[in-house]
């Protein structure tokens, strides 16, 4: 679902970018109006639990793709949807400049995608109304399945449209749904499960954290330590150590393009995509979520060997933990301020 800018026109990318700096102000001036002192550090933490969770790819048996987790329906429900907008709009931001993660170009498509929708539609709209105001783990179990399914077929849709309205790449318009409906379908339901296991766990753990959030209330002193470290030694283990596991398979929109054209990525010449690639390859200091390296670093006979033990044991790689604690530190610190900033500037 991380869009790179091959598939976006200028145009397409700059309304994007324009409609989620809109929505990005529409959601900073309500979590400042409703500001929940307790949501500060939440946010943080779960910010950098979701950008860890992002770097394991899942299997998706019988396909040779993968998928991850996109995390917004899971902020929406912890942090309620304007505060989860931010927290998204932070993960996809520290993907894209330090990890080149999704391209710059592209960004505001992948802050729609991956952050409005969820967070707006799939949560409000679903989400809720099968959870209602007495949670029970059946119901959370339903609705995160639901809201999870309903928010990754509207995000690869909208990857679709945005790509044809686009015009600059040949992705047959229906060859391309036929191939990201189902495959994000299967990765919706894993997500889905995986979201209700962290709610169903919270839930058991502090109540007090759901109930409010679902009736728009603040969490008031309710103390939420236990769970701020838990979520922070689970980013850390998580994106130290459990991203030596993530599948190598191409995720569902690289299959999906891979499926058309043989190739899981495009290549765009023209100078906007050039200037953008060119500020991002500069920025990114752990590229695809690693060091830097050159061609003659990574010999065939490296990469063969790669393959080979990593169907017995993940290959521990030092890159990748690097790049999952670095990168989990900076959401974690991005996520913070941003709702700090946002509590300063409501007490003026």
């Amino acid at each position: 679902m991380h869009m790179a800018d091959a598939l976006i026109s200028p145009v397409v990318g700059g309304t994007l970018w324009a409609a989620t700096a809109g929505l990005a102000s529409y959601a900073a001036k309500k979590v400042q109006n409703d500001m929940d002192e307790q949501k500060i550090p939440l946010m943080g933490v779960l910010g950098a639990f979701v950008f860890a969770s992002q770097m394991i790819n899942f299997t998706i048996p019988g396909t040779g793709s993968s998928g991850h987790i996109g995390g917004g329906v899971l902020l929406a429900i912890l942090l309620g949807p304007h505060a989860a907008f931010l927290t998204i709009a932070s993960i996809l931001t520290v993907q894209a400049l330090f990890f080149a993660d999704g391209g710059l170009l592209a960004l505001g498509c992948n802050i729609f995608n991956m952050g409005f929708i969820p967070c707006y539609i799939a949560y409000p709209f679903i989400y809720k109304p099968l959870v209602g105001t007495t949670p029970s783990q059946r119901r959370i179990m339903l609705g995160s399945i639901v809201a999870a399914v309903a928010g990754l077929q509207l995000g690869a849709f909208s990857v679709v449209l945005e790509t044809l309205f686009s015009g600059i790449s040949a992705l047959p318009f229906t060859t391309f749904v036929l191939l990201m409906q189902p495959i994000h379908l299967a990765i919706g339901l894993i997500e889905g499960i995986i979201t209700a296991v962290v709610i169903g766990f919270i839930y058991q753990e502090a109540p007090q954290i759901i109930q409010p959030t679902a009736l728009n209330q603040s969490l008031g002193a309710t103390s939420i330590k236990k769970v701020i470290l838990v979520l922070f030694v689970l980013a850390l283990i998580t994106g130290g150590a459990l991203s030596w596991f993530a599948s190598s398979n191409p995720d569902g929109l690289e299959w999906s393009i891979s499926g058309i054209n043989g190739e899981e990525e495009l290549q765009a010449t023209d100078e906007v995509h050039g200037f953008f690639a060119e500020i991002q390859e500069k920025i990114a200091f752990l590229p695809d979520y690693n060091f830097k390296t050159t061609p003659a670093s990574h010999p065939a006979a490296v990469e063969e060997t790669e393959v080979t033990t990593e169907a017995v044991w993940p290959t521990i790689d030092t890159g990748t933990s690097v790049a999952g604690l670095v990168g989990s530190l900076i959401t974690l610190l991005l996520a913070y301020f941003i709702g700090k900033g946002l509590q300063v500037a409501a007490k003026r």
